[in-house]
């Protein structure tokens, strides 16, 4: 499984809501029935909790080596967008998060993977 012990947390900047958005554009996992690699984009968008609440904010070099940490993981879809999710809220404990999973054609079909946690704005749905 990917190590989420790479991910790194920093405090909150500040007491107000705002929202962060991660693009990573060079995701790369093994699907676990062909062995072929799977390329996709990844958007996590989330709303950390504020500084006097404890928030954290996971730092990009830590974020990066944990999504390189599936570069030869045999996993579904689904599953990375799961298990990103989870282990970002885990890492983060955010007012809401939601992350977005892109994947590259084969075969004709593309597939998009939505996982959210808490009450994601309705600005943010299905973007």
């Amino acid at each position: 499984m990917p190590d989420k012990s790479l991910m790194e947390v920093f405090p909150t900047p500040g007491d107000e809501p705002f929202v962060v958005e991660h693009v990573n554009e060079e995701f790369t996992s093994v699907c676990p029935v062909t062995g072929h690699p799977d390329f996709g984009v990844i958007t996590v968008r989330f709303s950390p909790r504020g500084k006097k609440a404890g928030g954290v904010c996971v730092e990009l070099k830590s974020l990066k080596l944990y999504f390189q940490s599936f570069r030869n993981e045999g996993i579904y879809y689904e599953a990375v967008t799961n298990v990103i999710r989870d282990d970002l809220a885990s890492a983060m404990n955010p007012v809401w998060i939601q992350v977005i999973t892109n994947w590259k054609g084969r075969g004709g079909i593309r597939s998009v993977i939505r996982a959210e946690r808490g009450d994601v704005p309705a600005e943010w749905r299905g973007k």
